[in-house]
């Protein structure tokens, strides 16, 4: 730490080089100690070095760092100043951002949320695996079926439906990049036969859009200059489709994996209150299974809930409670029929 309090951030070239970023933020990054504000500002040196100084306080105890890989989501206490100026609503310092970033090396980009391409099969695996299994166990508490048999339809189904989820996860999500990759060939071999017609029709969507047809025109021919960039912005702008990476297969793979397991890990919480409590606590009685299915079965949603908020603008408790609504929604269904069928059949 420096003499008037900031904090110099040595980098991993061994640099020590400093730029000066005057903050007063209500955001929770790097440990500091501070008092609360709401301005972010910055004031970045030019030069080669991408380490930081903060200057001022912070809400929270925590400083930005902005620099090489500096993340917009908080890893390991730090965030971008990118970041902290949006969270501010700070337009000086995201100018400032903005402008200074030039004189930094090609490395330190601006860079934004990336986890969220697997935000889907995590909070759709998750929540599908939970609340299959605790339907299971609501269903068959209902239905007044022993432990054991909760035990044995849980795990079964719970890794079946996983496989057959991930399986499904992949191959819809590969069939999908590669039916986006035709129309991608087929936009390529009509600009390579006919690039006026899709001049034509591009200069109309971007005049449809609110842009002058003189400015269409311009903006237009200068993209088709650029082929295969063209084809690419055409797919986006006149089809809305977003053309895949070209190891496309690989990510749709990685999906379908991450589906297994979400699915897997968070269906096997309602069912591990079946095999602890008969372990520690024997002499509870089955009405105590099923209660502590239900309250795992909550946090859990909850707790997918605030995940999600993550990659949100919106309120963490707001997001859990969401979840932990819908979800408890979904399984108090489950439990009535299982009642509803026990009534009918006995």
């Amino acid at each position: 730490m420096t003499r008037n309090g900031t904090h110099p951030i040595q980098m991993e070239n061994g640099t020590s080089s400093i730029k000066k970023i005057d903050c007063e933020s209500t955001s929770s990054f790097a440990p500091t100690t501070g008092t609360t504000s709401s301005r972010v500002s910055s004031s970045m040196s030019s030069g080669d070095s991408t380490a930081v100084e903060v200057v001022g306080e912070t809400n929270n105890g925590l400083v930005p760092l902005v620099g090489e890989r500096a993340p917009l989501l908080p890893v390991g206490g730090k965030a971008s100043v990118a970041r902290v100026a949006y969270e501010g609503f700070d337009q000086e310092a995201s100018r400032k951002y903005h402008e200074d970033r030039e004189t930094l090396p090609p490395t330190s980009e601006e860079q934004h949320q990336s986890e969220g391409g697997l935000l889907k099969p995590i909070i759709f695996g998750g929540l599908d695996g939970i609340l299959t299994a605790f339907a299971i166990v609501a269903g068959a508490t209902g239905g007044s079926l022993s432990p054991n048999v909760v035990l044995i339809l849980g795990f079964s189904n719970i890794f079946a439906d996983a496989l057959s989820m991930g399986v499904g996860e992949f191959l819809s999500s590969k069939a999908e990049n590669e039916w986006i990759l035709s129309e991608r060939r087929r936009e390529e071999w009509e600009m390579e036969n006919f690039p006026e017609g899709e001049i034509r029709e591009m200069i109309d969507i971007y005049e449809e859009r609110g842009m002058s047809r003189t400015d269409a025109t311009i903006v237009v021919e200068t993209m088709a200059k650029y082929e295969q960039f063209f084809v690419d912005v055409m797919m986006k702008e006149e089809l809305e489709l977003q053309v895949p990476d070209k190891n496309h297969t690989l990510g749709s793979f990685k999906e379908g994996v991450v589906m297994f397991f979400s699915f897997a890990v968070f269906g096997s919480f309602p069912l591990l209150g079946y095999i602890i409590i008969p372990i520690s606590f024997p002499t509870l009685g089955e009405e105590s299974l099923f209660v502590s299915a239900c309250v795992v079965t909550g946090l859990v949603l909850f707790c997918l809930g605030c995940y999600k908020s993550r990659f949100s603008v919106g309120k963490w408790y707001i997001s859990g409670l969401e979840t932990l609504t819908l979800g408890g929604a979904c399984a108090t269904v489950a439990y009535t029929i299982g009642q509803a069928m026990d009534k009918l059949i006995t």
